[in-house]
């Protein structure tokens, strides 16, 4: 809810929800058609036709994963003080869509990228000219403009074509994110195998070619209903108001906080702001300070601070408490996606050197594709604990959610540490089979291929997948929940930039681990043959990581305070809001 749909002198947008629904949901499952195979086979695409060896490959799509999320931050800053959602988004569709076709004709075009290896002597793989490499990252840098815009803004503009005020407009925001998640995990399926199959197996210009056609019609669908858009106008940045809190807090550090700070804090809450009113708590006192009044102090007619750079209200302080609450947490998450991005990557190389026939026949399954057992095993569990466990634990626990927030959380990071455990024993099995019971051939001078069957990743994979159910989709409940109403689409962000930090801490210790376990003669752990290397070992570091991380976030979990709300008709209106944000 906006702060022009709930001010009485304002006129009230032309809601047309369901109208606009299917268009934003078009815009949606085409963008993610056009986006996620391409970048799912883009660590095959820079090591089979750029001939990047596996250790920079890894490095570039960790760090593109990484700048596309972290980017968010600037796509919400940007949309919620100039912009708006509508136009971020338009501009950002449009920027994935140049991106794709620049990255169509690196495939397409002989000239954007280096020849076979097939064709020169001795089969020695010339690689990239600075010329094509710049090519191919001006690609790059298109699509994480666009992935920064659209990523923190798509599901708040679906979102805005419902009236939050009426039942009907409820129950449409509510469909609206069902259909959204849909969308998104057929999408995912989708092009983690069709798209990946043409991409790997019959053609990079076809395969790239449909991605950037479906951009095309991403942006289309999206254009198409601009006149039926409900576009809530930009009010400046929420961000802003988190620095003044702690700018002014600073400035009167040295003031003593008064004894009974609930009745003497200046506490002017603005009538017309969509936030929900906040408790006064204790916690983070030194931030209370900035609610202290002085006789230098100018109180406007209406009861607000004449200048917020001097003094903030109690409400303001407590929501800059908020944000600065769930750091901690954040921190914890940004570790755990160690693993998540980890399973993006190295189940593809392990893929490579594995059987990966499909029954008895000729066919295999493309090493990209492997990845859809995440998503499959992601999608199918959601209804499940939604269902199912959710009441039991509901009848043991009392809470309406079964369990906490973080709770939830914490059992993901849990079954992270289970899923590296896994990987390390499977990969343990994979290269004892490569090196006693080797199948023929070899697989693009990696090395020899293991007699194993890919479907021994299948474990690995669906437990990253329940852990990413628990973890992942509980960090965006929390994150939703407890940021204040205003700085929801920071919440995206903020969610996205732990993505995005995360990955280049992955890029970090895949280079380290590859510089400081090296062998003189004897390889290291990650070498490009992985039966020369032991990725288990690696895995099994990861999994030791983890558990620190367990414990550090339990320390965070029994410290957190949730969010309190003075309970009002608009605090409850906006918990029905909230409801489905847990299936998303």
């Amino acid at each position: 809810m906006e702060k022009n749909e709930i001010s009485s002198t304002k006129k009230e947008p032309n809601y047309r929800g369901v109208k606009a629904m299917p268009f934003v949901i078009g815009n949606e499952t085409f963008e993610k058609l056009g986006t996620i195979g391409t970048s799912s086979n883009l660590l095959v695409y820079l090591t089979t036709v750029f001939h990047m060896n596996s250790i920079t490959a890894t490095n570039v799509v960790n760090i593109f994963n990484g700048t596309c999320n972290f980017g968010t931050l600037a796509g919400a800053f940007l949309c919620d003080t100039y912009l708006g959602r509508y136009k971020t988004l338009g501009i950002a569709s449009v920027s994935s869509f140049l991106g794709m076709l620049m990255l169509t004709l690196t495939a397409a075009l002989t000239n954007l990228h280096p020849p076979e290896c097939s064709t020169q002597p001795n089969l020695k793989c010339i690689g990239a000219s600075p010329w094509q490499i710049a090519f191919l990252f001006t690609a790059f840098l298109l699509l994480v403009i666009g992935a920064s815009g659209i990523r923190p803004c798509n599901l708040a503009f679906g979102a805005d074509q419902f009236n939050p005020n009426t039942d009907s407009g409820r129950r449409g925001i509510n469909s609206f994110f069902n259909w959204y998640y849909f969308t998104f995990t057929f999408a995912m399926m989708l092009s983690l195998t069709v798209i990946v199959y043409v991409q790997s197996d019959m053609s990079w210009t076809i395969g790239l070619g449909i991605p950037a056609f479906m951009m095309f019609l991403s942006c289309f669908f999206f254009f198409v209903a601009t006149r039926i858009y409900v576009k809530v106008l930009p009010e400046g940045s929420p961000f802003t108001s988190l620095v003044q809190t702690l700018v002014v807090a600073y400035k009167k550090r040295k003031l003593e906080l008064p004894e009974q700070p609930r009745c003497s804090l200046f506490n002017h809450v603005d009538p017309g702001s969509m936030n929900s009113k906040l408790q006064y708590t204790d916690e983070l006192r030194f931030l209370n300070r900035a609610a202290i009044a002085t006789p230098d102090d100018t109180i406007n007619p209406d009861g607000s601070a004449a200048n917020p750079w001097k003094l903030r209200s109690v409400q303001q302080v407590e929501e800059a408490k908020c944000i600065i609450r769930v750091i901690p947490i954040w921190l914890s998450g940004m570790i755990y996606y160690i693993i998540l991005a980890l399973m993006q990557t190295y189940p593809v190389f392990q893929s490579l050197q594995c059987d990966r026939r499909l029954s008895a026949g000729n066919f295999k399954i493309p090493a990209a594709s492997y990845n859809v057992f995440t998503m499959a095993t992601l999608t199918l569990w959601i209804p499940i604990y939604d269902r199912i466990i959710v009441p039991f634990l509901r009848r043991i626990t009392g809470k309406e959610e079964g369990i906490t927030m973080l709770q939830r959380v914490g059992f993901g990071i849990f079954l992270g540490v289970l899923t590296m455990v896994v990987s390390g024993v499977v990969e343990d099995h994979r290269r004892t089979l490569a090196v006693t019971r080797p199948t023929l051939g070899v697989v693009a001078q990696k090395g020899t291929v293991s007699s194993m069957s890919g479907y021994w990743l299948v474990p690995q994979l669906a437990l990253a997948g329940i852990s990413e159910a628990f973890a992942v989709i509980g960090e965006i409940e929390f994150f939703y929940k407890q940021f204040p109403e205003n700085m929801r689409s920071f919440a995206a962000a903020f969610l996205f930039s732990g993505f995005a930090i995360s990955s280049y801490i992955t890029s970090f210790l895949i280079s380290v681990v590859h510089k400081a376990t090296r062998v003189r003669g004897n390889g290291n752990w990650l070498e490009e043959d992985l039966n020369k290397g032991r990725l288990d070992y690696f895995y099994y570091m990861i999994a030791g990581i983890q558990v620190v991380n367990l414990g550090y976030f339990l320390i965070c979990a029994k410290w957190y305070k949730y969010k309190r709300v003075e309970s009002n008709d608009k605090d409850v209106a906006m918990e029905k809001i909230d409801h489905k944000i847990h299936v998303v």
